[in-house]
């Protein structure tokens, strides 16, 4: 076995010893192993795989001689990259190699230990200019000692050939004339802008009519170019985009189409004409560019010409769209419109917002809301609204009382409005006025509701003065509209009552005990301290038609012959309304103390016994409970019939007598006076004799019964 060198000294020496010829032998040794091999592995059509050395990644035996055709899918090259390799080195792989070949090619020789020797392929892929690619590995026998190096490790992969740039010769005309497209294991032609695709595929023919332009934006370019237009062509082009859409015209400043100098039109021969709908066709030729031409339509047409003669660069330009914009004359006083863009453009929306206190009108007529578009022709599709300001309505009506406009006008938004009652009968409980505001909701608002407060009456404040000290028996008859609340009641007999509101009258229950048909035997007359005004002096005809009665309301515990409880409330079937004449007296708090004196009213008799055709009051002082009592009881002895002095009574008079009340006047009022307002104290209820000295008269007293009266009045 001959003998292998270890130094790199005598590698050298043995590689200047051998002859040019020996050198030769060695190569024409590989080549024939190419043809017959000790091991020749052929990997199937993948796109991509691995080789690797015999017995890697431990290290490779010797007198190794093995072949591998790689190949990948037409169409495709073969790549191949070391990711890594450890074969003996030697000067020019001379013992052990591993050698790449395309054909009879060789790509390359290698061994080497790292990336720093000389025939290391590191990692710098190496690309087949196929798609195949074969690889030898040789290991000589020249040692028997064991071989530490491992050998190689290799991915291929199959990588898309770029045809376009690899003719199939080097003196082979291009694949495409005019344009070449690289495809996924080919190519395809295409031609430039004016021309179109032959039927061999690969050259070029004019063709530029009737180009169409749809999209929003493209470039349109003369045929040909950068290069001069040819002779002799009539190109067509139509750009034509969507309604609402408005076409710009951007031309790059290489712009050069022939011009004629002379007189007149200069676009004699060469021309790019531009066409819009409802305008005049245009002519544009020259070196100047045309620049920014903005055409208002959606629709241009393009005809560029050349004759057989002269020679024109053609032209490039880009064109872009816009929407239309869709203009707003002035504004909307009172309101706004939203959103607040500079300006609104084709399907842009707008709204209307009125101020607060206005309303969206169109027209005539009210609307919730308003919403516009723009549309293609630059128009909005609803025309702008109105905001006028709202009203509320006419003010609500106040039963007994009036309104007046404090500022404002008709019933407007933010006008005012002022509520009085009619004084001095009506008021309101806290204010003397009330002022509502009509708002945005369109309704009239006060400082605390929308609802207006009603209008009570007020009670025991006559316009006239109680004066003098008249007597019911022969006394001064009262001045008119001194006691407003005085009742004419007829039940059978006269009797009166006092009105305590605008529908109840009180009276005594022994006037009404005896009643089968309230609505009928009932008559009750207000507003006059004459009889006369209300009957004729014979009682034979009505001068003034009594108030309907609709209900009688007897106190539960009154029981005839007895007095006790002898009070009763008499409801109207419709309301009074209260005036100078008549108005209703106060009823006091539950259980209120007496003062010492008051005045009782009543068109009973006088004391001559004659029917008063006039009211007539006397003032009259409280009586003590005890006296009365011991003057009832001294009666009694000699009438155990009469009524018995109770709790619910009190009485009225003087010692001497020649005062008092007498028939006719039962059921009228008796009222004191607590600072400026008359209150009912009592009912005119019963006595012995009238006037008689040490005699008094006996009233139902009021306050006893405050809880009583209201509840009925509420129930009812």
């Amino acid at each position: 076995m001959p003998f292998r060198f270890r130094t790199s000294f005598e590698a050298a020496h043995m590689y200047t010893t051998i002859s040019t010829g020996r050198t030769m032998v060695r190569l024409q040794l590989i080549l024939s192993l190419l043809c017959v091999c000790v091991s020749v592995c052929v990997c199937g059509m993948e796109r991509f795989g691995q080789v690797k050395s015999p017995l890697y990644p431990k290290p490779y035996p010797s007198n190794v001689h093995q072949q591998w055709n790689l190949e990948v899918p037409p169409g495709y090259q073969l790549q191949i990259t070391f990711n890594y390799l450890d074969i003996e080195p030697s000067f020019n792989c001379y013992y052990d190699s591993l050698t790449v070949l395309h054909g009879k090619k060789i790509l390359g020789k290698f061994c080497g230990q790292n990336s720093t020797d000389p025939h290391h392929p590191g990692n710098k892929p190496i690309l087949s200019p196929s798609n195949s690619l074969k690889l030898v590995f040789l290991t000589d026998e020249s040692n028997t000692e064991t071989h530490q190096h491992l050998g190689f490790s290799a991915f291929y992969q199959a990588v898309d050939i770029d045809e376009c740039a690899s003719p199939d010769s080097d003196d082979s005309e291009p694949h495409c004339a005019q344009i070449c497209l690289n495809t996924l294991g080919s190519y395809l032609c295409a031609c430039y802008h004016g021309y179109k695709l032959r039927a061999d595929q690969h050259s070029c023919v004019l063709d530029c009519g009737g180009g169409a332009f749809t999209e929003p934006e493209g470039v349109l370019l003369s045929p040909g170019y950068p290069n001069a237009a040819p002779l002799r062509v009539t190109c067509l082009y139509s750009i034509s985009v969507q309604p609402g859409f408005q076409i710009t015209l951007n031309f790059s400043d290489n712009f050069q189409i022939e011009q004629i100098d002379a007189q007149g039109q200069s676009c004699l021969f060469h021309w790019l004409q531009l066409s819009v709908p409802g305008e005049a066709p245009k002519k544009l030729c020259g070196d100047q560019s045309p620049g920014i031409i903005h055409t208002g339509s959606h629709t241009v047409d393009l005809e560029f010409h050349t004759d057989g003669h002269g020679q024109s660069g053609g032209f490039s330009l880009r064109y872009t769209t816009q929407r239309v914009e869709c203009k707003i004359d002035g504004t909307i006083p009172n309101g706004r419109i939203t959103p607040d863009f500079p300006k609104y453009f084709y399907r842009d929306y707008i709204q209307v917002r009125c101020d607060t206190g206005y309303k969206i009108m169109m027209g005539e007529k009210e609307i919730k809301s308003y919403k516009s578009m723009c549309q293609e022709n630059g128009r909005w599709h609803l025309p702008l609204p109105e905001c006028r300001i709202i009203d509320c309505g006419e003010p609500e009506n106040l039963l007994n009382g009036e309104f007046n406009f404090l500022s404002g006008s008709n019933n407007q938004y933010m006008s005012v409005v002022q509520y009085k009652c009619h004084q001095p009968f009506y008021s309101f409980t806290e204010k003397n006025e009330v002022n509502f505001t009509c708002g945005a909701d369109r309704k009239w608002r006060g400082e605390e509701n929308a609802i207006v407060p009603p209008c009570f009456p007020v009670c025991g404040r006559p316009v006239v003065d109680i004066e003098g000290f008249g007597r019911v028996l022969g006394g001064t008859k009262a001045t008119n509209n001194s006691f407003p609340w005085q009742v004419f009641l007829l039940t059978g007999g006269r009797g009166g009552a006092i009105v305590i509101g605008e529908k109840w009258l009180l009276t005594a229950a022994h006037n009404l005990e005896k009643i089968k048909e309230p609505t009928v035997e009932v008559k009750v007359y207000v507003g006059s301290n004459k009889v006369s005004s209300y009957l004729s002096p014979d009682g034979t005809h009505v001068v003034i038609h009594p108030l309907p009665v609709k209900s009688l309301h007897i106190h539960p515990g009154y029981k005839s012959p007895n007095y006790n409880n002898d009070i009763a409330l008499i409801k109207l079937a419709s309301p009074i309304t209260f005036n100078a004449h008549v108005m209703p007296v106060c009823i006091p708090a539950q259980d209120t103390n007496l003062e010492s004196f008051g005045w009782v009213s009543g068109f009973g008799v006088t004391e001559t016994f004659d029917t008063s055709n006039y009211l007539r009051y006397i003032r009259l002082p409280i009586v003590d409970h005890k006296t009365c009592h011991s003057s009832i009881e001294a009666l009694r002895k000699n009438n155990r019939d009469l009524s018995t002095l109770t709790e619910n009574m009190f009485c009225a008079g003087l010692p001497e007598g020649g005062k008092d009340t007498c028939q006719g006047d039962s059921g009228s009022g008796f009222v004191m006076k607590n600072k400026d307002a008359f209150y009912a104290a009592g009912i005119v209820s019963w006595g012995v004799d009238c006037g008689k000295p040490g005699r008094y008269g006996v009233y139902t007293r009021i306050a006893r019964y405050s809880n009583w009266i209201k509840k009925i009045m509420e129930e009812n």
